[in-house]
């Protein structure tokens, strides 16, 4: 390390004159970084179109659905004692179905009050074990050991807490235990919970087989059927199409369910893609139409220092604009989005184009082809055809038939793997992996490689000034020493 001389002897302030050449030394290092710092935003700027494109991905997964198209609405005569879903598939009609009897859960109670308080702990080592029946008859067996210092309150807990079907709770009023099942049906002959007679629950907690008021299945008739069926919880299923939901019985009474096109909730689900659509189209078209302003470079740390951050924000908004324009990747993938919308679709169905049902693209060419919807017209498509409506987004056949949604995302897949290539993700860390990384990484050595000759230049200066301010002190020295020489002959 060179010991720096000030300039006491020259009379010079050598650190701000080596400040001032070190800043001109620096301008090329900062040009690299400017330029690094434009390639970093340019790679954000690819990702945050990426992001935009994978959202609307994401979207078109639902616009796939045949739910998307043909949703149903169930209307209930007895809204109050039974509810239905319908999925796409569900056939339009009225539906009926009477119930009898709802599913309840098993429970018991303790038959005495308890001896004890929730807060008492009770013996270390004792063991609280009880069996029920799962889903497929199978007897399973539960035991609980307490541990020292547990007390009622916390084994309750534990046993509600755990997965056995089983939830437990004390009842300050009657100063009780109840113990009752988390599912509803009956499950097995007998007590759903099953515990010896010589057991905590028994001794300790007051319970009692035969008092459990055992769980019941829901009971209904379908389609005056005169034919009773029964169900472990308080829904059925009529296929894999209408799920019923049971909240009472009907007292005798038919619940009459009738399942129609829910044409609003469809024309949302479209509604909900087309402005996500147009967003993307927004995305992509902005940044293709944003002004470059060249002389706005990105702000170097010492310009920074002496501007306020609104300055910055607004400089740096100016230096961030434009600088997507022109690429192919975006143009060619936004060109390659709207021509997805153009060619026919031939299905064999009605509709062939989005014109058919209500759709089409602005005439304006500053909207970039956004599409615009005509209400009406797509309500009558989705309420009088809805299966062709259907066909027209999401035929998965090759060519022709290709659904539109289809051939939206076989462009988008294009374009989204361009980007990848170029800007990587937040999932691609390494600099190595994408093209504008591998840039960053090149400009990244170099500017190692200048800084590490930047530190060797200002070495330099200050050996070389040291070195002077040397030379004049020691000149000064031997001036001193003649002019003290003379003086002492006179």
């Amino acid at each position: 390390m060179v010991m720096r001389v000030g300039g006491l002897a020259s009379g010079m302030d050598i650190e701000a004159i080596v400040d001032k050449l070190m800043n001109a030394e620096r301008i090329p290092l900062n040009k690299l970084e400017q330029d690094r710092t434009k390639l970093e935003w340019k790679r954000d700027a690819f990702r945050e179109i990426n992001s935009k494109l994978t959202e609307l991905d994401n979207l078109m997964i639902e616009m796939k659905k045949s739910i998307a198209y043909n949703a149903k609405s169930v209307s209930s005569s007895l809204q109050d004692a039974v509810t239905a879903t319908a999925n796409a598939d569900t056939a339009n009609g009225t539906y009926q179905i009477k119930v009898n009897q709802l599913a309840s859960t098993a429970i018991n109670v303790s038959k005495n009050e308890l001896t004890i308080k929730p807060t008492d702990k009770l013996t270390a080592g004792e063991k609280v074990t009880f069996n029920t029946v799962n889903e497929k008859g199978e007897t399973q067996e539960y035991t609980y050991e307490i541990k020292a210092g547990d007390t009622l309150s916390d084994v309750l807990k534990k046993i509600s807490r755990d997965d056995n079907n089983v939830r437990m709770f004390y009842d300050e009023s009657s100063n009780k235990v109840m113990m009752e099942t988390t599912r509803t049906g009956n499950y097995r002959d007998g007590a759903e919970i099953q515990f010896a007679e010589d057991s905590f629950l028994a001794e300790v907690l007051q319970m009692d087989m035969s008092k459990e008021k055992g769980g019941t299945n829901a009971k209904f008739e379908y389609n005056n059927s005169g034919l009773e069926m029964e169900s472990k919880t308080n829904s059925y299923k009529l296929g894999d199409k209408l799920t019923f939901e049971f909240k009472q019985t009907t007292d005798g009474k038919n619940a009459s369910l009738t399942v129609t096109n829910d044409v609003e909730a469809s024309y949302e689900k479209i509604m909900k893609f087309v402005d996500k659509y147009n967003e993307v189209v927004e995305a992509l078209n902005s940044s293709q139409l944003e002004e470059r302003y060249r002389d706005f470079l990105p702000l170097t740390e010492e310009q920074k220092k002496d501007m306020s951050e609104s300055e910055i924000e607004l400089w740096e908004e100016r230096a961030k604009s434009g600088l997507l324009r022109g690429d192919t990747t975006i143009s060619g993938g936004l060109s390659n989005l709207r021509s997805s919308w153009y060619a026919k679709v031939e299905t064999g169905g009605e509709y062939t184009s989005l014109t058919q049902v209500g759709i089409q693209t602005s005439k304006d060419y500053l909207d970039g082809g956004k599409l615009i919807v005509n209400e009406g017209k797509l309500k009558s498509a989705l309420r009088e055809n809805p299966a062709d409506v259907q066909k027209l987004f999401t035929n998965s056949d090759e060519g022709e038939s290709r659904g539109l949604i289809q051939r939206l995302d076989d462009a988008l897949e294009v374009t989204k793997k361009q980007i990848g290539k170029k800007a990587g993700s937040v999932l691609t860390p390494s600099l190595e992996s994408y093209t504008l990384g591998k840039q960053m990484k090149e400009l990244d050595e170099r500017i190692e490689a200048f800084e590490t000759r930047l530190t060797q230049v200002e070495t330099r200066y200050w050996k070389q000034f040291t070195a002077m301010e040397k030379a004049i002190s020691r000149m000064n020295q031997q001036s001193a020493q003649l002019l003290s020489q003379f003086g002492g002959g006179m």
